[in-house]
């Protein structure tokens, strides 16, 4: 599964501090602490029909995260939300957009890694694209990733920095072994999540996913969690194995880009029949039903 270049997106203009730049131009400083150590935190957003999906909920992520890191100022949920505004009309975007918000600790006076010589304030960086969900219908292939997520003893993954090695490292395991995505373990062998999602199977009409030790609280994952109860159906949310994976009836992923796409596949093992199952499809339904009338309007 690679991504490719939608050319509606040929002319983006990119919001960097409140100022809007064509792409071909958009940058940082070298100093800025992105730049330098993946200081930063950032957020997934997806527009439906002029409103943002959970919009609070992303933004209040993302506070968090920053108060974790000890940023030392954090815009508003307003100020960042007029930011989000002010991006999408400048290009045109009512629908099918994904807007990747960044907020590093800004820029440093000389290179470093103390967060002292950050004396400039924050660097926000707006970045829509228009962007389907970027998995395809005819299901994921995973296979495992040497690469451990870290416990929270090491880096509690519920800050959602701008560090995504790990990620990478599992990603290119995955791509040299033909598959789509790399299922990533904790340190104790349990579960975490893919390198881009959140994981759920079923098994005998229950629905499981992994806790959030060794991954973040994912808004999509919370979403479906939340459908779950709301409609009688059996979810557990528990350390899972590999094995409890194999042998299971249906499997699917979430995540804002690609919202709940189903796997075929796991280390060369068929799910279930092979096909998308009832479950998946149930709950596909249930949240696309849900984003259509919920979401905060933006543009």
């Amino acid at each position: 599964m690679l991504q490719t270049f939608d050319s509606r997106n040929t002319d983006l203009q990119i919001n960097i501090n409140g100022e809007l730049f064509h792409r071909n131009v958009a940058g940082i400083s070298p100093f800025d602490s992105a730049v330098q150590g993946g200081d930063g935190v950032w957020e997934g957003l997806r527009l439906y029909n002029g409103k943002i999906f959970k919009l609070e909920e992303h933004l209040n992520r993302l506070r968090h995260s920053a108060q974790a890191m000890a940023f030392s100022v954090i815009p508003t949920n307003e100020e960042l939300t007029a930011e989000l505004t002010k991006t999408l009309q400048a290009n045109n975007m009512e629908d099918g957009v994904h807007i990747r918000l960044t907020l590093s600790r800004g820029k440093k006076i000389t290179s470093g890694m103390d967060p002292r010589l950050n004396q400039d304030g924050n660097t926000l960086i707006v970045l829509a694209e228009f962007k389907s969900p970027v998995y395809d219908a005819t299901g994921l292939t995973l296979a495992s990733s040497s690469i451990r997520r870290f416990s929270p003893d090491m880096l509690d993954q519920k800050i959602h920095n701008c560090n995504l090695i790990q990620s990478i490292m599992a990603k290119i395991e995955a791509t040299a072994s033909g598959a789509d995505d790399a299922l990533m373990l904790d340190s104790r062998g349990f579960i975490a999540e893919t390198n881009a999602t959140h994981l759920f199977f079923v098994k005998d009409g229950y629905v499981c996913t992994p806790r959030t030790v060794a991954c973040p609280e994912g808004v999509t994952r919370q979403t479906v969690i939340d459908l779950c109860h709301e409609h009688d159906i059996d979810i557990r949310i528990k350390d899972c194995t590999q094995a409890e994976l194999y042998r299971s009836d249906e499997c699917f992923c979430t995540c804002t880009m690609g919202e709940l796409p189903w796997v075929a596949q796991v280390d060369g093992r068929t799910i279930g029949t092979g096909e998308k199952g009832p479950m998946t499809n149930r709950l596909t339904k249930l949240f696309r039903d849900f984003v259509a009338t919920a979401g905060t309007q933006v543009v």
